[in-house]
């Protein structure tokens, strides 16, 4: 009798647990939301960013990764954290620290609203990079990207995963070995540091060079 009473009772708690959890990740993903930002603020407030970023967030420099056309979620998580100190670089820190929150959905705005220049990657590496890009690795357990960022790289912005598509294969390098070594650690739930560090740097450096092509 008692053991007849108790198993529904686990069962109605799980369920109860459940559906705790899954309310609770369906209010953050609500509070996680951005508040749309004004594009033609953010414009005037590109001014600074245009010497490394390019005027619109199209970067020359391949050391630098291009703003163009990024969802405004994701731009806004990563000055937000830089400022916040959560993710890390001299230049960027700096940048960020005299910046209000309604100034980040500004530039987030502008940036996102902006036409990405397509690129293109070295043709000995592509090949490589699309088998690892579209299928992972199965023996060693690396997730294909396209499972969050898309077939053609666009990303998904209600999950956080960002545009991927025409990204400069030397930005994508470093951020992957940064990831790899731990020295980037702002990733949610560590999801990019766990799939980084089973890559080879021949399997990064290829995908980056797919990733430079991709649209």
């Amino acid at each position: 009798m008692k053991n007849s009473m108790i198993k529904p009772t686990l069962i109605g708690l799980a369920l109860l647990l459940g559906a705790t959890s899954a309310n609770s990740f369906a209010n953050e993903q609500k509070a996680e939301k951005p508040a749309a930002g004004d594009a033609s603020k953010g414009k005037v407030l590109s001014a600074t960013c245009a010497a490394c970023h390019g005027a619109d967030g199209n970067s020359a420099n391949p050391q630098w990764p291009k703003l163009a056309g990024q969802h405004a979620a994701y731009i806004e998580k990563q000055l937000t954290d830089f400022h916040d100190q959560k993710r890390k670089d001299a230049t960027m820190s700096a940048m960020a620290a005299p910046l209000t929150p309604e100034n980040i959905k500004d530039l987030a705005a502008y940036f996102s609203s902006q036409n990405a220049k397509p690129g293109a990657g070295k043709e000995d590496l592509v090949e490589q990079g699309k088998i690892t890009y579209k299928g992972g690795n199965l023996t060693s357990k690396v997730t294909a990207c396209a499972a969050c960022h898309g077939p053609t790289g666009m990303g998904n912005p209600a999950a956080g995963y960002p545009r991927l598509s025409g990204q400069h294969s030397a930005y994508v390098t470093k951020q992957l070995k940064d990831f790899k070594n731990g020295v980037r650690s702002n990733d949610s739930s560590s999801i990019m540091r766990d799939i980084a560090k089973r890559m080879t740097d021949d399997e990064i450096a290829a995908v980056a060079e797919y990733i430079a092509g991709l649209h």
